[in-house]
Formats: C-alpha cells, structure tokens, sequence
C-alpha cells in the first residue's frame, strides 16, 4: 500500500530508498522534497501528516544518527500502521548497519530490500487480521437490558416479595407496622390502612393536647414576664422599647406640636449657558474651521495643519529593526527564569521521552501562557521532543538546559525568513520593466490596515518613491474619507515642490457601493500610465466567516495578482490567529479559478507595543502560512515602522 519509502540523511543523501511500480518517482521525489522544506528545515516535526496534492507522507526522525525516515502513500488511504511500521524500520535499519553508520560510510551499498518486505508484510497482515475479525453486535437475549423485568425493577424493603403500593394519603412513617404483617396480600393492606387510620387518629389528638398545653405554657410564661417588667420599668421605657420593637422612630406628641413646617424655597430656572471647550480654552466658535475658509469642501482638511517636519528623513533606507529595550536586553543575557528549577545535571546520557516530557510540559505552558495559540504550543514541543529523542548530552549539560536550547533554536529558524526579503529592490525591478509594483492587504475588522498602510506610504516616500492608494474598501462608511486624511497629511510632509511639482501620494476613489476588484484595476492602470512606482491597495475588513466577502477578496487578489499579499493581524490575538489565517488562506485558494491560486505572502502585526513580552501570536501566524512577517506596527505616528528581529522576539517569549 505504501508508494514510496526512503532513508535520508540530515544532508540530503539518500541511503536506501523503495519505490511501488505504479506510482512516479518525480512525483514521490517533488513531494519529499516539499516534506523536507516545509516541515523539516523549518523544525517542524509536531505535525502528524504531511499532505502534498493526493500524497501523505509520514516522517520519523533518528537523532542518534541523523537519518529521516519518510513512507509515502495515498492520501485517501487510512493507513494506521504506518507509525509503528517507521519505528520498526527505523529499529532494524540502524541495528543492521549500525558499525556502517557511526564511521560514516554513506556512499557503501545498504542492502535492505528483504527486511523492508519482511516488516511490510507484518504490519499488513497483522492490519488484515484486525480487519477480517469485526466485532459483531450482541443479540437481544445476551444484552443486560433483556434481563430486565418489571419486578426487577422494583425495591424491594422487607423481602423477596413485591410490597403493594400504598396510598398516596399514607404517610412514608407508617412502613414499620406494614412490615410486620407480610402473610397475606390482601388482608395485609386492609389491616394497615385501619391501623395507620387509628394511629393518626391518635397522634391528631395528641397534638391538639399538646398544642394547647404549649399555648397555655406559652400565655402564662408572657404574662409573668408582663408582670415583671411592669414592676421593674415605667411606662415610658415601656413605650419606648416597643417603639424600638416595631422599627418606629416617632417623636413625642409634645415636640410634634411644636414644630412648625418650614416653607420651601422656590427654585429661579436659569437660562441655558454656553459652552466653554477645555481645547486651550477656546470656544465653538473658534473651533469652527469652515467659517474661516471660503472652501467648503477643504474645511475638513485643516488649512492650519502643520506637519511635524521632525519626521522627514526618519525612514530613508530599508525599514529599521526592532528597539529593544533595557529589561529585554537584561532577559536576553539572562539564562535563568521560570526553568531554573530543571537546572539538575545529568551528563553523559542518552534522553528519552520521559526525559524530556516535564520539561516539555512546562515549555508548553510557559509558551501558551506568552499568548501562543495551544495547538502550536504543542505541536512545537512535541517537534522539540522528536529532535530530543536518542540524543546523547554532555557531561555537564542538563536536560532543561538542552530543550530549552533546542527549542530557542526552533523559533528563530521558525521566525527567520525563508526568502529574501526587499521591497525597495524589489519596486525597483518593477519600475525597470515599465510597471508598478502592487501590495494588497487584507484582514479582519479593526486591526488597522488603513493607519498601516498610511505608514509603510511614508516608508516609500522617505525613499523618492511615487505611491498611488487604491480606495477598494467600499463598504465601511467613512474608508475612504480616512484614506484622504493621510493622503493629505503625507503631501504636506512631502510637497510637490520637494519632488519637480510632483504628488507623492495620489488617492484613486470612485466612491461606495463599487466592485472592489474594479477600482483596484483601475487604479493599476492609472498609476501605469502616470509613472507611479507602487500601488498600495486598501480593502475593507472582513470575518474569516462570511463566504461573500471572502469571495469578493479572493476576486480582488485572482484578477489584479499583486507582488505581495499582506494579511493584517493584530498581536494581542491568541487562539484567535489560528482561525483567522487558515480560513483566510483557504478562501483565497477555494474561491479562486486559477490552477495556482495566489495566497498570503507575509504578515504585518499590529499593535505590537501593548503587549509587552507576550508576543506568541508572531509565532503562531508564521507557523500557519510558513510567510515571513515583513513589517510591524509599534505606535500611531508615521514613523512607528519596524521589521521584526527574531532573536529579541524569541528571548522575550522565553523569558
């Protein structure tokens, strides 16, 4: 059943290797190598199945030597042998040519083909025994439930016996003379109905006696308690007592007709006074820019606004790293922390998983606890654990030290980039071949995609680069109108007479209500034929949820094909990243008619200043898409651009 099986090296030589008749070696090879891009060289190892178009391929990891072993099958096939079938070839491979592989003889033959059928046919076998016994369902006589009878169903208080039911006036006290006389069924009832009929009788007179006795006790314990308050207290502590006793304050007759009722005073309604603002104490009058502007349609433009010139220049180049500050720094020198409790030593030993579970455990939830979504915390760990596993420490290392250390190693891998990051060279390259280089970017409600977009508009201006925005977010009131404010305000900081009395930033609207995918169009053509150098395209926020919508951005993205794809998350998102970037990749390829649907092609996190050491959701959406994070949004100014650095993320999160 398996189609393709392989033993490879950490470097890629591959040492012995099967291959099923019927299936293409390029395509088993194409899919091996997608394995080892996507979940190998990028510590991947927690992910159970890997899927490449209609194969799966199941991967196991030898740490004592290095070795990956890869079987490869079809992926509608539920194969449930495979995990156990790679450990016992992983276990007789090394111990066949164990002497072969600790002196490093690579390029000698390995013969394997025979105990590769011989544990093949095994593990089938034993998968056809399970197959060929299904377990049948019970018949109706070997159920419990066939047991069960009407007078099994009943308890039973005295005996064996069904007692018959008692009426629904006779009271539960009466059972003990009822279980007395169990000779008779008949006479039984009609004996213990008069007898509880007497006893009641009974105990209602002997109720009422006793009743009146306590009534009788109780008037005469009252009165001599009357008597002797009235020897000892006077009437007025009398009176006052029971005023106390019932709750009422009331005053003495005397003082009552005394007091004389005050009138009230009459209220004088005054007029409505005028506001008085808290701006530099100005009022609404000097607040009203429109009377003082004959231009009605520039008054909401601020014709005052002064542009903060202390920002020009700030951005010239690529965009700078991350700040960090002095208790980041403290925390990246320090080796301690939470994980100085493991710091027991145990050289000179070969780990295994009960090793290194505790550890694990507590990474795990230290990593969930720094706003990783849980399913990535673990499967990080558990990808840590298979590294782990057979590998031989040091004599003076220690089991936390090690994981610890293999995991740091994981999450900078995971957060550096894969592919050459640069978008100035890029746009360059664009700008050669007579076009301009496009970005599109996307995501849900409120993460700030405008007031991101207005940033990295500033970024490439500060570089002499010419930025068209494209206003394709026609659904919320107000969009566009936000775009025009910062296309104003960026004008200003760079004015057409900086630049040969040419608009740096340029706003292509066409209003509400419009196709999305259109204006984007549009606003490509035109900035083609007016030499801008970048188009930048705002779209309007969407829930990973709503199909239509996700439709409508899977068109935007098919019809224009940006240069890149940016999805816009916010970093105080946990679980939440998760959902929000698998449906947002799934839409753009389901929605899609193209054979290689184009897809989100990096990440820019906002809000990254409030969130102080807590920056897991960097982690979970580049372990989702495997996309780079090319930018991050620190703060509200223009300026408040950075480009992650994975180290400084990494020693937060594990700090």
């Amino acid at each position: 059943m398996l189609d393709f099986f392989a033993v490879i090296t950490k470097g890629g030589l591959v040492l012995w290797y099967f291959q099923d008749a019927a299936q293409q070696l390029k395509t088993s090879i194409d899919a091996i190598n997608a394995l080892i891009r996507n979940v190998v060289l990028q510590e991947r190892g927690g992910e159970n199945i890997f899927s490449h178009g209609s194969l799966a391929l199941k991967q196991h990891l030898d740490n004592e030597f290095d070795l990956l072993f890869v079987a490869v099958y079809q992926n509608i096939l539920q194969l449930s042998y495979v995990d156990k079938f790679l450990l016992d070839i992983q276990r007789e491979f090394t111990n066949c040519f164990r002497e072969q592989l600790r002196q490093g003889f690579y390029y000698e033959s390995f013969d394997f083909g025979a105990e590769y059928k011989r544990i093949l046919k095994q593990a089938e076998s034993l998968t056809k025994i399970i197959k060929a016994e299904p377990r049948k369902p019970r018949t109706f006589e070997e159920s419990e439930k066939s047991k069960k009878t009407v007078n099994s169903m009943i308890k039973h208080r005295g005996g064996d016996q069904v007692q018959p039911k008692k009426p629904s006036k006779k009271k539960e006290g009466k059972s003990k003379k009822q279980e007395c006389n169990n000779n008779s069924k008949g006479s039984q009832v009609e004996e213990v109905g008069e007898e509880d009929d007497e006893e009641e009788e009974r105990e209602n007179e002997d109720l009422v006696v006793n009743g009146s006795a306590v009534e009788e006790n109780k008037e005469e314990d009252v009165t001599a308690l009357d008597n002797n308050d009235e020897n000892e207290l006077d009437e007025e502590t009398l009176r006052k007592n029971r005023e106390k006793m019932f709750g009422k304050r009331s005053t003495p007759k005397a003082a009552k007709i005394n007091s004389t009722k005050s009138p009230k005073p009459t209220k004088v309604k005054k007029g409505k006074e005028g506001t008085v603002w808290d701006l530099g104490g100005k009022d609404s009058t000097s607040l009203d820019y429109s009377s003082k502007s004959g231009d009605s349609t520039r008054s909401s433009l601020r014709p005052d606004f002064l542009p903060d010139q202390s920002q020009i220049g700030t951005l010239s180049g690529n965009v700078r790293d991350m700040d960090m500050t002095k208790d980041e720094s403290k925390k990246k020198a320090s080796s301690g922390g939470m994980f100085s409790m493991f710091r027991g030593l145990v050289g000179g030993k070969t780990l295994t998983e009960a090793d290194v579970t505790p550890v694990l455990d507590k990474l795990k939830d230290h990593l969930i606890g720094k706003n990783v979504a849980s399913d990535i915390a673990g499967k990080l760990t558990n990808s840590v654990g298979e590294q782990l596993k057979g590998k031989v420490i040091g004599t003076f290392e220690g089991v936390t030290s090690t994981v610890r250390k293999t995991l740091t190693n994981s999450l900078v891998k995971l957060l550096t980039p894969g592919r050459r990051l640069d978008i100035l060279r890029d746009v360059m390259e664009a700008k050669n071949s007579g076009r301009p280089y496009t970005m599109a970017f996307c995501g849900v409600n409120g993460v700030g995609k405008s007031t991101n977009l207005a940033k990295i508009t500033f970024w490439l201006i500060e570089n002499n680069l010419r930025v068209m925005i494209a206003a394709c977010d026609t659904f919320r009131a107000g969009a566009v109108e936000q775009l025009r404010t910062h296309t104003h305000h960026l004008n200003a900081l760079h004015p057409p007479e900086k630049h040969h009395g040419n608009d740096m930033v340029h706003l292509f609207e066409q209003g509400y209500g419009k196709d999305a995918a259109g204006i984007a169009r549009h606003a490509i053509d035109y900035a083609r034929k007016n030499n801008y150098d970048v188009v930048l395209i705002d779209t309007a926020g969407r829930m990973q949820d709503n199909e239509p919508l996700m439709r409508a951005l899977a068109k935007l993205i098919m019809v224009n094909e940006p240069d890149l794809t940016l999805f816009v998350g916010e970093a105080l998102v946990g679980n939440e990243a998760v959902d929000q970037l698998v449906k947002f990749n799934r839409a753009l390829a389901d929605h899609s008619t193209s054979a290689k649907p184009q897809k989100i092609d990096g990440i820019l996190l906002t809000k990254f200043d409030t969130i102080d050491d807590k920056v897991g959701a960097a982690i979970s959406m580049t372990y989702i898409t495997g996309q780079p994070i090319v930018f991050i949004g620190t703060g509200q100014t223009y300026t408040d651009l950075r480009r992650l650095d994975a180290e400084a993320v990494v020693n937060a999160l594990m700090s």
